[in-house]
């Protein structure tokens, strides 16, 4: 599971910072700091002796010895023999990830008639895949359906399950509240409780585009360093990551940019107002506009919605000095004459500062996106991995 950003202990460190207790770290701490130091390693680097664990990260080598003792009674890490080629003096053991010691429930619903699911294992290899029909399903019925195709994941999974990530649409506080998420007629609806309730586990909500950020960061192609993910599905999101930091505003609405008006007396959209670019470049929408259209016909009209899109991340990516614009969503939809006509209007309405221009890609992650950042909630919420 290779690593793209910043070394565990940067990481670690940069998750204490701003607290009251920054750079210190409490004894009733310290148990959960030292695992997940230790996991760190091993996920970002793979497996190591105890001795080399302890060289790594700056813990002595009788607490390496505990915490490992630790993590090999929970079934996170596995002794896996000595080194290949190790001859001489007594051989040290490695100490690796378990990959089959627990598993991940993920959740995407961003689709634009379906929801998506997956089980992940701790390698990050997804072993249970299924997904379920939502169409125009709204209010408790798509909450229902949500916990639906949850349980059915639990059910499907080979072992223990950490917790479960969900990637959902709309505005989403820490606390998993979706404050507001028209197409799924939800409105302060605490859905982190709801499925911890329905399933007794630890439950783990983001907004759908920032988790699939997050993911292109940390399994993908992407920079931490600045970076614009535009998630197209059922609705219209983008998360964006600037200076290592994902970028959620005080009231967890940064990068709602399928509501920014671009034609004043547009169609209605659902959420209530007219003329929102989700109305012209959510999935749904694209689909009805090249329905029925010759091949040209309907490249002609991709590209006109790619224009409108790229009219609106242009400023947010000249303003913030990101160099990096990713698109995600349904290939047969976003790869093709839509991609090309949103690099073509971003270049065109911007300026760069550096020796190279913006690029407008597809997400590395494909499909994936999402889920992946639902697993990654979960392994930082319940393992401090990131």
């Amino acid at each position: 599971m290779t690593r793209t950003t910043q070394s565990p202990a940067g990481r670690l460190a940069a998750r204490r910072a701003g607290s009251p207790s920054a750079g210190k770290i409490l004894p009733a701490h310290a148990r959960v700091h030292h695992r997940s130091l230790v996991l760190q390693h091993l996920f970002d680097s793979g497996p190591h002796t105890r001795s080399e664990l302890a060289s790594l990260s700056g813990l002595t080598r009788p607490t390496v010895a505990d915490v490992v003792a630790d993590l090999l009674a929970d079934g996170l890490v596995a002794d896996l023999g000595v080194r290949p080629g190790t001859r001489m003096g007594k051989p040290a053991t490695l100490v690796g990830i378990h990959a089959e010691g627990a598993y991940v429930v993920c959740l995407d619903l961003s689709g634009d008639h379906v929801e998506r699911g997956s089980v992940v294992d701790l390698a990050g290899t997804t072993v249970v895949s299924r997904e379920i029909a939502i169409d125009a399903a709204q209010g408790e019925e798509a909450v229902r359906l949500t916990v639906e195709l949850a349980r059915t994941l639990l059910e499907a999974a080979p072992g223990r399950v950490l917790g479960i990530g969900v990637g959902s649409p709309g505005v989403v506080s820490v606390d998993g509240v979706v404050r507001h998420a028209p197409n799924l007629g939800w409105t302060r609806l605490d859905l982190r409780a709801r499925l911890a309730d329905a399933l007794d586990l630890p439950v783990h909500v983001a907004n759908d585009a920032d988790t699939a950020a997050l993911a292109e960061d940390t399994f993908g192609d992407g920079s931490g360093a600045g970076l614009l993910l535009v998630e197209i599905g059922r609705g219209v999101g983008a998360g964006i990551l600037l200076d290592g930091h994902l970028l959620r505003g005080p009231f967890g609405t940064a990068g709602e940019i399928g509501h920014v008006t671009i034609v004043p007396d547009g169609p209605e959209c659902s959420c209530g107002r007219h003329g929102c670019l989700e109305s012209y470049t959510s999935a749904p929408r694209l689909r009805a506009r090249i329905d029925g259209l010759a091949p040209d016909d309907a490249d002609a009209e991709l590209a006109a919605a790619g224009r409108q899109l790229g009219q609106t991340v242009a400023p947010v990516a000249q303003a913030l000095g990101l160099q990096d614009i990713v698109l995600s969503g349904p290939d047969e939809l976003l790869d093709g004459a839509f991609r090309a006509a949103v690099e073509q209007t971003v270049l065109s309405l911007t300026r760069p500062f550096g020796d190279e221009p913006i690029r407008v890609r597809m997400s590395a992650l494909g499909h994936d996106g999402v889920l992946a950042g639902a697993a990654a909630l979960v392994l930082d919420s319940e393992l401090g991995l990131s």
